[in-house]
């Protein structure tokens, strides 16, 4: 649990140091149930970022603020209500645990003095923000609200006296004496148990580190004092794979030399590393599979499309059967006698005889009419049927390209961008809750620097591969992609100058690194000058033809430096 009693000790004292007598500036609501306040301090201005959220819960200065909802949801309009212009008096913890409380002083409709405090519980699903008024000592709003129906011993609703978690019969660490502590190992075998039962706001990775040390008390007052004299070292726990797993406001001894350190100067540094990469990760995944459902349930009804349309074609392309028996049954009409379901006739072109069905409600001369009809219907379907074969075909591979991106999509923004591109293309619906229109973004496709020094670039969506092939790249420039294979467009920049065959295999290795054959060998890349590179009208993004092309086969690669 990333943020214990200690951690929250260590977070209150930061923000007291960095927040104290801050003017309240802005108040927004990016999430619902997140918080950012603007605060303007003597020595410049903070943003301070507050979580509710079940796995970010957490109160941390950040640098960047979170992209805003184009409306505020009630309580962000509540805060403002009552915050706006407000001053920070004091940051203080609830005694050793997972609560802090911001008290404010503002000024009310009446221009009187009031005072107000912000109370946040970070306590995982739990976690809540709730607007206290201290007179009354009532709560105005809340960040969620908690009925009777969801808790009998505790309603988190406007209106309701505040009233704190249950306390435990623990000791608070800052009360803890050494006496104490040792009389509390002295009776228990295994000491990070004890630390854990019976000292408040330690967590069971930071009691184990506490009961590994040589003096157990003398390593809890040493982390005690690194916070009070602002010389703690944050630190945030990171697996091979770079991906944090922990952070605390000192190293934890729990997890052995397999796993990374990094360090950092303040806790809101190493909170917003840990819940920003942890975070963005989880939401990308879950962000790419919501969007690699909607494009394979669109590919799955395109490739029903197209079994069909095979079908209905290859009965189409075999239907001169039905001209040969309005000629057949035509030659021979005096053989069909009114109510036959059948007629025996010679094909004159073989000679072999042939049954020829007949609607026993017509005469042979209406059936013959019929047969001629069937035939004409099916030549026309033909033509229909190819047709509408190759514009499925052609949404097959678009998607198939979205599905490729989505899946390489490193961050909220390339997967947001995709959505906005099928949004544009029809595939999904434009939400019209939102009246803010959608931010298009400046394009960033990937940046490499060949050994030579040369540049290529390549696009993280259809619409960057648009952007790069027609309106970035030059006429001379080379422009590569994978053979069949749906990927990126890539664009090798020669500045005039014709690039060597080194560059060339190394700008196509590139190609098929950023395609859906990066786990192959000997994947075939076709080249050309963008000058040959050309969109048909009507074309869906990324959607391009080209001439002059030459193909390399070449093994997925990037470039020895960006490896």
């Amino acid at each position: 649990m990333p943020f214990d009693g200690m951690a929250a000790y260590a977070a209150a004292a930061e923000l007291r140091r960095n927040l104290i007598l801050g003017k309240i500036e802005k108040i927004y609501q990016p999430q619902p149930e997140q918080l950012l306040f603007n605060i303007h301090t003597k020595e410049g201005k903070r943003k301070l970022f507050i979580s509710a959220s079940a796995s970010h819960s957490g109160i941390y200065l950040v640098d960047t603020a979170p992209e805003n909802p184009a409306e505020p949801p009630t309580f962000c309009m509540v805060l403002r209500k009552h915050l706006s212009a407000g001053r920070i008096v004091d940051i203080i913890q609830h005694e050793n645990d997972r609560i802090i409380e911001i008290l404010i002083e503002t000024v009310n409709e009446l221009g009187f003095n009031v005072n107000k405090k912000l109370i946040i519980e970070i306590m995982g699903k739990h976690s809540n923000v709730m607007l206290v008024d201290m007179e009354s000592g009532r709560i105005l709003d809340s960040i969620k609200h908690i009925s009777i129906d969801v808790n009998r011993a505790r309603q988190i609703l406007p209106g309701k006296a505040y009233e704190y978690p249950p306390a435990q019969s623990k000791i608070p660490f800052t009360q803890l004496t050494e006496a104490q502590l040792n009389d509390i190992l002295s009776n228990e075998f295994q000491q990070s148990r004890a630390i854990l039962q019976h000292v408040q706001g330690i967590s069971p990775v930071l009691a184990e580190t506490i009961a590994s040390g040589a003096s157990p008390y003398r390593t809890l007052l040493s982390i005690i004092e690194s916070v009070d004299n602002d010389t703690a070292s944050p630190v945030v726990i990171t697996d091979d794979k770079d991906k944090p797993v922990d952070f605390h406001i000192t190293d934890l001894t729990v997890y052995d030399s397999t796993y990374k350190r990094i360090y950092f100067d303040t806790l809101s540094g190493a909170a917003a590393y840990y819940f920003t990469n942890r975070e963005s990760s989880n939401t990308v995944k879950q962000k790419s599979n919501d969007l690699m459902r909607l494009v394979d349930g669109h590919l799955e009804k395109l490739r029903l499309k197209t079994q069909r349309l095979s079908e209905d074609l290859h009965k189409a392309e075999n239907a001169d059967k039905y001209r040969l028996y309005g000629e057949l049954l035509t030659a021979n009409i005096h053989l069909c006698k009114p109510g036959d379901k059948s007629v025996r006739v010679t094909n004159y072109y073989d000679g072999t005889t042939m049954e020829i069905p007949l609607d026993p409600r017509y005469p042979a001369s209406r059936n013959a009419q019929n047969y001629y009809k069937k035939y004409g219907k099916y030549k026309t379907a033909v033509k229909e049927k190819k047709l509408q074969l190759e514009e499925t075909a052609a949404e097959i591979e678009y998607l198939e390209s979205v599905a490729q991106f989505t899946e390489r999509a490193a961050s909220v923004e390339e997967i947001e961008s995709i959505r906005q591109e099928l949004v544009a293309s029809g595939y999904i619906r434009y939400r019209k809750q939102s009246k803010r229109p959608a931010r298009s973004g400046k394009p960033k496709p990937q940046s490499y620097t060949l050994p030579s020094g040369r540049i290529v670039m390549a696009g993280r969506n259809n619409n960057e591969n648009d952007w790069l092939t027609l309106k970035h790249a030059s006429s001379n420039d080379i422009w590569f992609h994978t053979k069949d294979i749906p990927g990126s467009h890539v664009i090798l920049f020669t500045d005039g100058s014709e690039p060597s065959e080194e560059e060339l295999f190394q700008a196509a290795s590139i190609a098929a690194y950023h395609s859906k054959g990066n786990s192959s060998a000997n994947v075939p890349v076709d080249y050309t000058k963008v000058r040959y590179v050309k969109k048909p009208a009507g074309a869906k993004p990324g959607m391009v033809i080209f001439t002059h092309n030459r193909t390399l086969y070449v093994n997925p690669e990037l470039p020895p430096e960006v490896k």
